[in-house]
């Protein structure tokens, strides 16, 4: 028995608003029948055993490990700012805003 009929695949045309011919819909058939056998073997060659996965090649990432260091001081931080106010970096006013 196909695993869908020329009448499932007329169906599916009508819901997806497609104008097909009879000529289509036999031809149409017989690819949708390929493709569903196609699948069908796929599936049965899966089994419990197997387990899934999303890359067949191992994938490791590369990272150091996490070391805890001293951040910046303030005054240097603010070394190499082009301006600074009261331990502040200075910047330009934008868009007209009030100091």
């Amino acid at each position: 028995m196909p695993a869908i009929s020329r009448d499932e695949v007329a169906h599916l045309a009508r819901l997806s608003r497609l104008a097909l011919t009879d000529a289509e819909l036999d031809h149409f058939a017989g690819q949708l029948e390929g493709i569903l056998n196609y699948v069908q073997q796929v599936t049965e060659v899966a089994g419990a055993d197997v387990r899934p996965m999303t890359n067949p090649n191992p994938a490791t990432n590369v990272t150091r490990p996490d070391s805890v260091v001293t951040g910046l001081t303030q005054e240097q931080a603010l070394a190499g700012a082009p301006a600074a106010e009261d331990g502040r970096f200075k910047v330009p006013q934008i868009l007209g805003e009030a100091e």
